[in-house]
């Protein structure tokens, strides 16, 4: 009998997420290739390994690529503060400014293109709301508002420009809040500022944090903030999707910015990693935070972060301000690091009561199912995410093979 029979899925539907990605996505040259990990108590029982990680140079895919995994890394970050929440060093509940004294005063944007006019915050913003994305900042790649401009025009969010985290969170200081903390939900730099409250707590750099909490315990030997020079020969080029459908070259692996350590530390975008990394980080989360004997968190402090914090306990349908997010939004709201699905019937995919799950900007993507006990890890280089509903396909593929449920 085959590991995945003995999870309880059909290895017959499993073989229909091999041919499914071929044939939409790597063959007609819509992705340059596609590696999805399945696991199930913890076990891998599915593994796709398809197309180039180097389309120009000929170079297969292989299972130890190393890919930029741009916002899986938020769940990671989001993970590091939590250790620190468990040590008593922070408190959800603090005030910001009690961290990062200089945004005492920040204030909502009313009109202008700068000097602003603003007006008070209805209370102050909260590490909870930098968790779940309510703390009123933003993305300056959305395009939306006069703030997400001001982003655009001081490189707020640039990982590979002049600035660290702490210039990083003093150009932040000079700007206004799109709303008041609590008011709405937006995607934003707000995991980048965790990062560095990580940091500053910790009295360590961002990077030897991640590293001492969680890479080492947890052997992710491949994450990272730059590709290591002993890597180099595995990481993957990245593209961009064109208006036709194909391909185009967006970071060549051979000159890549992610070749050097970074001056700024994005906790919320700056990882490269593996899929079976990242693996091993999901399979933490689904066994309440051990992994190997390794506790990293709580079974209890999981179980906060897979909770939805949205006020009045309302979906990103409801409060989401964001023209851009890695979830789908109905019956979803956010934890503290990662969306979490509360009413699966209005997504209209397969899953469970309590799922939670991220993706990055390249298409990348994970989920960990605690009632089933699955987890899953899909990593490509394709930008952007909202190219195609990858995310969505996967899941219903995996469900559709799982014919031993734990409900």
């Amino acid at each position: 009998m085959s590991k995945a029979t003995s999870a309880g899925f059909s290895t017959e539907r499993l073989a229909r997420i091999d041919r499914f990605l071929q044939e939409k996505y790597v063959g007609p040259d819509r992705m340059p290739c596609a590696q999805f990990l399945l696991a199930r108590n913890g076990e891998t029982i599915h593994e796709s390994v398809i197309g180039h990680r180097d389309v120009e140079r000929g170079v297969a895919l292989t299972d130890d690529t190393v890919f930029r995994i741009y916002s899986m890394t938020k769940p990671v970050t989001s993970v590091a503060l939590m250790t620190l929440v468990e040590e008593g060093l922070i408190a959800l509940d603090d005030p910001v400014a009690k961290h990062i004294p200089a945004w005492k005063d920040l204030a909502v944007y009313s009109a202008g293109l700068g000097p602003y006019l603003t007006t008070p915050p209805a209370r102050p913003m909260q590490v909870v709301d930098l968790m779940r994305h309510t703390s009123g900042l933003t993305y300056g790649f959305q395009s939306r508002t006069n703030v997400d401009a001001a982003y655009r025009k001081l490189k707020v969010e640039q990982m590979h420009g002049g600035h660290d985290l702490e210039t990083f969170i003093a150009l932040l200081a000079k700007l206004p809040l799109e709303f008041s903390p609590g008011e709405a939900w937006n995607y934003s730099v707000s995991t980048d500022v965790v990062g560095y409250l990580v940091q500053k707590v910790a009295g360590k750099p961002l990077g030897q944090v991640l590293k001492e909490r969680i890479f080492d315990p947890l052997k992710m030997t491949d994450t990272g903030f730059f590709v290591r020079e002993d890597q180099r020969a595995r990481f993957a080029a990245c593209y961009d999707a064109t208006p036709q459908g194909g391909l185009k070259l967006q970071d060549d692996p051979a000159a890549s910015p992610y070749l050097k350590p970074p001056a700024l530390e994005s906790g919320g975008g700056g990882l490269v990693s593996t899929a079976a990394d990242y693996m091993r980080f999901a399979n933490m989360l689904v066994n309440g935070g051990e992994l190997e004997g390794r506790r990293i968190l709580s079974p209890m402090t999981v179980r906060l972060m897979a909770s939805n914090h949205l006020p009045g306990d309302k979906d990103l349908t409801e409060l989401s301000r964001s023209l851009f997010s890695e979830s789908t939004n109905a019956g979803v709201g956010f934890g503290l690091g990662f969306a979490v699905v509360f009413d699966p019937p209005k997504t209209l995919i397969p899953g469970s009561k309590g799922e939670f799950y991220w993706g990055g900007a390249a298409s990348t993507a994970f989920w960990v199912d605690p009632v089933e006990q699955v987890t899953a890890v899909f990593m490509t280089q394709l930008l952007p995410s909202s190219t195609y509903p990858i995310r969505r396909e996967l899941r219903t593929l995996v469900y559709s093979a799982l014919l031993q449920t734990n409900a």
